[in-house]
């Protein structure tokens, strides 16, 4: 049996000798599975609910010989979001390392987790600063990845070859990420936990402040998420590593489903119930930090604006990067 990721089943791990006995014996069990994953199992596939994890089938999806057998759904259990965020973080803290920027998302995670921790970003940059101060403040073990910027231009190329949107945002988000599945995967680990999807689902964006229709902007903003998981885990199996997302756990989800919408934004920097929950666990000045997003932080925005500049593109990031794409292909 070929396994990526985790399987559980009724709040259990799985061994893969287990799976593979579940889905070969036809086991109706199979369509409760929960986690983050794809398996093939002779003339079996299957994928996890959400697609967390990258696959030759659909989300949720049984398969033989291409064929659906079964839709995969899990039982989710009905918690309070503090203790949905704990069960979604605790089902993943067994292995792998946090992706640590020092904002709420990720400082969450490594504070239950209790994983390494590895940080990027450009010398001086926020993130580094912030994590940092975190890491002393919590004790956490961090790992500090100094971003090269004579290295960029190569790794745009990289990115760009795995990518499917090639805006500017995208490639600058898996450039960050590049240099943390880079640092993890030649440390031997695969699993990397991180804070993707927060802002879709608790409602962390600037633009969701007085939305006049905030259930629809979450909705569709919620929908965009297996592009962006495309992105984020093409970039990291570059390196033979997939993202953890503690925060698109079933559990979670369920949860913040149950919230009124008004406890989700919020009156401060957004994603109002998440930094509630959070100061459960790490000081309250932490939770309520405001967004600062990956690109931005680490540095890698400015310096990939610089290098635009510089190319002869002074208004026109994408024009460098189309160029820097067909020169790979010779065009």
């Amino acid at each position: 049996m070929m396994l990526r990721g985790w399987t559980e089943l009724n709040g259990r791990r799985l061994a893969p000798s287990r799976l593979e006995e579940l889905v070969c014996g036809e086991d109706p069990l199979v369509a409760r599975l929960g986690g983050e994953f794809y398996f093939e199992a002779g003339s079996w596939r299957g994928r996890d609910m959400l697609g967390i994890l990258p696959g030759l089938c659909p989300p949720g999806e049984l398969q033989r010989d291409g064929v659906t057998v079964r839709r995969i759904e899990p039982e989710v259990p009905e918690l309070t979001l503090v203790d949905a965020i704990e069960l979604a973080v605790r089902r993943r803290a067994d292995e792998g390392v946090v992706a640590l920027s020092g904002g709420v998302d990720s400082t969450l995670i490594a504070a239950l987790s209790g994983r390494p921790c590895v940080v990027v970003g450009i010398e001086g940059s926020h993130d580094l600063e912030r994590a940092r101060y975190v890491a002393d403040l919590l004790d956490l073990d961090l790992n500090e990845v100094i971003i090269p910027p004579e290295r960029l231009p190569g790794v745009l190329v990289e990115v760009l070859r795995v990518i499917p949107e090639k805006s500017p945002v995208n490639v600058a988000i898996a450039a960050t990420l590049y240099f943390v599945a880079e640092w993890a995967g030649s440390r031997g680990y695969e699993r990397i936990l991180a804070g993707q999807g927060a802002d879709e689902v608790f409602g962390g964006y600037a633009r969701y402040a007085g939305a006049d229709d905030l259930r629809s902007m979450l909705a569709s903003d919620f929908a965009s998420l297996p592009v962006q998981r495309a992105r984020d885990q093409g970039t990291v199996g570059l390196f033979g590593c997939y993202l953890s997302m503690p925060f698109l756990d079933p559990a979670v989800l369920r949860a913040v489903r149950a919230l009124p919408l008004s406890r989700l934004v919020g009156d401060g920097p957004g994603k109002a119930a998440l930094r509630e929950a959070a100061a459960t666990w790490i000081p309250p000045e932490i939770a309520a930090y405001p967004k600062k997003a990956m690109q931005y932080g680490s540095g890698v925005w400015g310096e990939i604006r610089r290098l635009s500049r510089h190319n002869g593109y002074k208004n026109s990031v994408q024009g460098y990067l189309t160029t820097l794409e067909r020169n790979e292909h010779g065009q």
